[in-house]
């Protein structure tokens, strides 16, 4: 099934999307982040699902305000593919970076982003304040259904209840700075998260899955209608079983929880390709520019680069004395 949440006549709500774009409402729900928490495995949502069978149907797609599927509790973001790393280190960290860490095939890394950022799969996308080198990132994320701790990989496939797109809009001007200091990226990922269009039930990509258990989607980015970069889902270098069994050591996974693949490679990012180039071609996002993401199996989403707010201005740190009691 794919569940959608969306803003109609002023009201929101939760539905079942057919195929042809048509919405079937769930009776008295408005939060699927919430329908979650109240029971969240599969199964429980999948029946929850056919209960809109025996109610009218709604608008279709076409005529509401798509939002995010869920309002996620906590949104971790992982790298878990090589090429990427490799093209995004250039460009972040400088010319002279090349190939990846070997600490990065230790472990899928991950970082905390902000869950009060994310926004809808048509919603506009404000530059974040001070920002001049705007770029999107391409991924998939697994919803969380059930809770879990320290979980395997085998018993985490049962927690992952679903899949959306996500894009992570990244300030790369503001996230290189930051990172010298050892920290982040925090204001360079902190403005806008795209989500959507729906939440696709695990059950739905089963066919897609190879013998090694990685899901083979083809994924596809768009700048103002032009193609920029193709990749397959299934060049991770994790599954999402093992990233959830990861997250969920020593600490808990709940329902709601959105945990993103990180970005593809082959373009899949600005940075990666001026990492590869040399040079900011394509340009950075500006205001006007039209992004378009395809996941095979999960839909697309498109946002739009808008002007945002101006910094406000800060001193800059104290040198101070250290003068002790």
């Amino acid at each position: 099934m794919r569940f959608a949440t969306y803003e109609y006549r002023g009201r929101r709500r939760v539905a079942v999307v057919d195929e042809d774009g048509t919405l079937h409402p769930l009776p008295g729900v408005s939060s699927l982040t919430n329908l979650l928490a109240e029971g969240g495995s599969l199964r429980n949502l999948l029946a929850a699902g056919s209960v809109t069978q025996d109610v009218p149907a709604g608008p279709h797609v076409s005529e509401v305000r798509l939002l995010a599927p869920l309002q996620p509790p906590t949104v971790r973001d992982f790298v878990t593919f090589e090429e990427h790393v490799e093209g995004v280190r250039r460009s972040v960290d400088g010319a002279g970076v090349t190939g990846v860490p070997e600490q990065w095939y230790a472990a899928p890394t991950f970082y905390f982003t902000n869950p009060y950022a994310v926004l809808g799969p048509h919603d506009d996308i404000p530059v974040p304040p001070g920002s001049s080198v705007l770029d999107f990132e391409l991924e998939v994320a697994a919803v969380i259904g059930r809770e879990g701790r320290d979980l395997t990989p085998e018993q985490a496939r049962a927690h992952i209840v679903g899949y959306t797109i996500f894009n992570d809009w990244s300030a790369r001007d503001l996230q290189s700075a930051e990172m010298k200091i050892g920290l982040g990226p925090c204001k360079g990922k902190d403005t806008a998260t795209t989500l959507g269009p729906y939440l696709v039930t695990a059950d739905e990509l089963e066919p897609f899955r190879d013998p090694d258990g990685f899901l083979r989607l083809a994924l596809t980015a768009e700048v103002n209608g032009e193609i920029v970069g193709k990749d397959l889902l299934s060049n991770m270098s994790w599954t999402f079983e093992e990233m959830v069994a990861y997250a969920s050591r020593g600490t808990v996974v709940r329902p709601g929880d959105v945990l993103g693949s990180g970005t593809c490679g082959n373009g899949g990012c600005l940075a990666e390709l001026w990492g590869v180039r040399g040079e900011q071609s394509p340009p950075p996002l500006k205001p006007g520019d039209v992004v378009t993401l395809t996941v095979e199996g999960l839909g697309t989403v498109s946002n739009t680069v808008v002007p945002g707010p101006e910094p406000v201005a800060l001193p800059a740190g104290r040198r101070r004395s250290r003068e002790r009691p």
